[in-house]
């Protein structure tokens, strides 16, 4: 059947050109492309994604953290995961399976200002410093369960001592005492650890700085760790370390930790949509 061009243009109000081009098998491009802003940093993605890095980047969200931090990078969260997304080379750095899965989500609970906090270690992670030397340090974490304000400290020891000595300084930058502190069944804390049919034994010395503090010790089952979540939730956090194997002293590491714990204390929490800054503000106040 013959079509005609003139008739079919005068009825769609198009140039007769139009109609011609698109019998012709033209298909219009979807999109106008356009290069990336964050094409120029390709060069240093590749080399810190590449076999022979020192640094590890466990999720998008750190290696856009990292650029942002020490080379300039300007563009949201979201705009770096869907470059990495389509950058087949780069993504399939992230494809890669690094961790162990977390276990099945449970319904979060929420306590009010004041009456917990969590407790818990990220333990030995294993770090290359700028010299080269191999050192395994922990990193302590306290956090206040209704307002997720953080504390963190880093250790290359886990003994009594420095946990007893993280928490009187932390009690004493918070202002305050929690009713309670949650915890799992670090031998530093538990001398027998509590499981479904068995309350535990808290150690001695430990039980005395309780008491003294003011605080009870509820220590989780054996076994269920999803029990103090909020702070299990933060371990990840303290994966960005990884960024910086091979980059930074022992004494710089521990500032970065600092300003890591700052950082995350001062940025929305996406689980209550608040900042725990403002939040822990208010909390202070009902702190024994």
């Amino acid at each position: 059947m013959k079509i005609n061009k003139s008739k079919l243009a005068e009825e769609l109000d198009i140039d007769r050109r139009t109609i011609d081009k698109y019998l012709k098998g033209f298909v219009p491009k979807r999109k106008r492309e356009k290069p990336s802003k964050i094409d120029e940093y390709y060069e240093i993605i590749a080399a810190l994604l590449s076999e022979g890095s020192k640094q590890v980047f466990y999720y998008r969200r750190v290696l856009w953290q990292y650029l942002k931090d020490n080379h300039g990078l300007q563009c949201s969260d979201s705009a770096f995961r869907a470059y990495i997304a389509r950058t087949p080379e780069f993504r399939a750095y992230f494809e890669e399976e690094k961790w162990i899965a977390s276990p099945k989500g449970v319904v979060r609970y929420e306590t009010p200002p004041g009456k917990q906090a969590q407790l818990d270690w990220k333990e030995s992670i294993l770090f290359e410093t700028k010299d080269g030397e191999q050192v395994e340090v922990n990193v302590a974490v306290l956090l206040l369960s209704h307002s997720r304000f953080h504390a963190f400290h880093l250790s290359v020891s886990k003994s009594q001592r420095v946990l007893l000595s993280f928490l009187t300084e932390t009690f004493e930058a918070f202002g305050g005492v929690p009713d309670e502190i949650v915890t799992d069944n670090m031998k530093t804390v538990m001398d027998e650890a509590r499981t479904e049919y068995f309350a535990g034994k808290v150690n001695p010395k430990f039980a005395q700085s309780a008491k003294d503090f003011g605080f009870k010790v509820r220590p989780c089952i054996a076994g269920r760790s999803r029990t103090k979540g909020k702070v299990e939730s933060t371990m990840k956090l303290l994966d960005e370390i990884h960024a910086y194997q091979g980059q930074l002293t022992l004494e710089e590491l521990h500032q970065f930790v600092q300003d890591l714990c700052n950082r995350i204390n001062h940025e929305l929490h996406q689980g209550t949509g608040k900042i725990p800054i403002f939040e822990f503000r208010k909390e202070k106040n009902l702190l024994q």
